[in-house]
């Protein structure tokens, strides 16, 4: 074979086309075209179906991020007396974000920089309800920078297959038409997502071995596939192949939308999430933050209550001795919580202090970190050798545990359970947390019945830590310069966002003061080259000197620095094991991109579609009318 199937089958539609004359050209583009798709109702009375509940029922949502907010709304507007509770101070997720004082000013922060792209059709028609869209402002285009090589820039392309793959190359430095000649099968396959049928293919291997021995050409695979497929936040060495052909499907093969991306000129509370809650409090729901899930309350097939409590239940008592508690700084004890945390002990004067190792925000176990404070490395919290917040989203220093000595022993821990523990009743609940706390919560819950779901929720996994590194500096960038920039070929740097070029209040801070403010991300570290902040900070600091090099010597006159740990792992072999919007318990639906969706979704707009999905399956169950759901095309061009 002179020519791999890319070239031939891309161009098979234009040659069979112009074989049979404009219109067969016109019709066999037409049916290869992706299209956007509205999924059918599951109910097959759905049209004669009520709209609103006639008998308010009460659902409990835990987990107040974009999937837990969705599902909340949708069904407080169909009757139902919702209320959804959230372990941290605010609403958000990983959308969320706080306040920094900086310079003398306040600035808002996130987890980091969000797009939003033409596809998120659900998560675009909820804004639009909200009057949120005024806010978002079309990216001028798609920028990748290289670390060995010049940029690629990716405008906007023809919406048309197989022109829109043509328009691609055609576009780039780096990729000829002449290096698709040798390709093997791999490309075909990544135009061809096909749901179940690709997973059962391609989900036992990792995408950049599928790359590899399916004979993707090199430039491909670095100028396109190995930049996009790390926006996963999972490495392409532990990526799923299936599910990047289904990534890549979302985003652009099966889409007619393209590469087109907005971004907020607000901080995402500001722009998305608070009015989003604002909405949800206009039709009668609850939210109770800085309240956590302890543990649901089965009662024969049904969850009939949810426990929740504003503090942590104080850790279970454990023993050592006054001895191995140095003289200077904290001893870690392992708790037996069961969580993974410990206490953490020190001397002071003649006698000790000790902490609880959970986190005030979420409470995830925390660490030492080289400051002497702590650090948690799920969503970026950082606290003094006192336990008092210094940075990130808790609102509260860490918890004090009872010290009690017993001869040459301490006893850590113990006490009266918080008098805040309170039980919502519920005639129906959704889990919408995020792989930590939906296992957390389901591990301290009572589904020894229910194996499969305890072996679906145990098998969920997290990707490698990120970095989000927020910097104010006394120069400023380039006029020409985008707003967001995908990097690829360094050591940390994965993409940057220029935050004075696009958001305020730091466009007015970078006019006032003649600097800039820039965030640059490092996804899914690699265990062999995870390192201290510190090293990470300066490398990261290197990386943005030599992407912008206008900035080459600029003074640092503030930092934020994150290090997480919370994104969904997309591994291989993981997909056969992920739990479904509905669970073996008949009121309980899960939601979050880490469910089991059927349908091609990504990032946000997955939430969101779980969101829905789960507020369709109570619908259902209530006899009423389904939420609309739209998806891009749900097979590949070539399928």
């Amino acid at each position: 074979m002179n020519r791999r199937k890319f070239l031939k089958t891309t161009l098979k539609v234009v040659g069979y086309g112009a074989g049979v004359g404009v219109a067969g050209l016109t019709g066999a583009l037409i049916y290869v075209q992706p299209h956007r798709h509205r999924l059918p109702p599951l109910a097959a009375d759905d049209a004669s179906r009520p709209l609103q509940a006639s008998t308010r029922k009460t659902v409990v949502v835990v987990g107040g991020g974009l999937s837990g907010l969705v599902a909340a709304i949708e069904l407080a507007r169909r009757n139902f007396a919702v209320t959804l509770v959230e372990r941290a101070g605010d609403l958000g997720g990983k959308l969320g974000g706080w306040t920094v004082k900086a310079l003398g000013e306040e600035f808002p922060v996130e987890h980091g920089f969000h797009g939003f792209f033409s596809q998120y059709y659900n998560l675009t028609e909820l804004l639009a309800e909200v009057r949120a869209t005024s806010d978002l402002e079309e990216s001028p285009g798609y920028p990748v920078l290289f670390g060995d090589r010049q940029p690629e820039v990716f405008g906007r392309t023809t919406k048309i297959f197989p022109f829109n793959m043509l328009s691609v190359v055609r576009q780039s430095h780096g990729l000829k038409l002449g290096e698709f000649r040798h390709d093997g099968p791999a490309l075909y396959d990544l135009m061809k997502y096909d749901g179940e049928r690709t997973f059962e293919r391609f989900d036992g291997t990792d995408f950049a071995s599928f790359a590899r021995a399916g004979g993707i050409n090199r430039p491909m695979v670095e100028t396109v596939l190995e930049p996009f497929g790390k926006t996963t936040l999972n490495r392409v060495e532990r990526l799923s192949a299936a599910e990047a052909i289904r990534f890549f499907h979302f985003y652009f093969m099966g889409n007619p939308e393209g590469l087109a991306f907005r971004f907020t000129r607000k901080d995402s509370m500001t722009a998305v999430i608070r009015p989003l809650r604002a909405w949800f409090e206009s039709l009668g729901g609850q939210v109770r933050t800085g309240v956590g899930a302890r543990r649901l309350v089965r009662l024969q097939k049904n969850v009939t209550q949810v426990v929740v409590d504003a503090d942590p239940v104080p850790p279970p008592v454990v023993r050592l001795h006054q001895t191995e508690v140095p003289q200077a700084g904290y001893q870690a004890v392992p708790s037996s919580a069961g969580d993974g945390s410990s206490i953490y002990v020190a001397r002071r004067g003649a006698g000790f202090v000790a902490l609880d190792g959970r986190c005030t925000h979420m409470g995830c176990p925390i660490s030492p970190d080289a400051s002497g404070g702590f650090r948690c490395p799920c969503h970026g919290g950082t606290f003094d050798a006192d336990g008092q917040v210094t940075g990130g989203p808790p609102l509260r220093p860490l918890a004090r545990v009872n010290v009690v000595r017993e001869g040459e022993l301490l006893a850590l821990g113990g006490g009266a359970p918080s008098a805040g523990e309170e039980a919502l009743p519920c005639d129906y609940c959704v889990v919408a947390c995020e792989v930590r706390g939906v296992k957390r919560l389901l591990a301290s819950s009572d589904f020894l019945g229910e194996p499969e779901l305890r072996t679906r929720v145990s098998s969920l996994g997290e990707a490698e830590p990120y970095v989000v590194y927020r910097l104010w500096l006394d120069k400023p960038t380039l006029s020409a310069r985008n707003p967001f920039y995908t990097c690829t070929r360094f050591r940390y740097t994965d993409s940057l966002a220029i935050y004075s070029r696009f958001q305020e209040p730091y466009i007015g801070w970078a006019r006032r003061s003649g600097g800039s403010v820039i965030e640059v991300h490092a996804y899914a570290i690699a265990p062999e080259t995870l390192a201290p902040p510190s090293v990470i900070r300066t490398t990261m600091l290197a990386e943005l000197f030599q992407m912008l090099p206008e900035l080459t010597g600029a003074k640092v006159l503030h930092e934020e620095y994150q290090q997480q740990d919370n994104f969904t792992r997309w591994a291989p072999g993981d997909h056969a094991l992920r739990p479904s919007t509905e669970t073996p318990v008949p009121n309980l639906m899960l939601a979050g991109d880490h469910v089991k969706l059927d349908v091609p979704a990504a990032l946000m707009e997955a939430a969101t579609i779980s969101g829905r999905l789960a507020a369709n399956a109570i619908l259902r169950k209530e006899g009423l009318r389904e939420v609309p759901i739209s998806t891009v095309a749900l097979k590949g061009p070539l399928t």
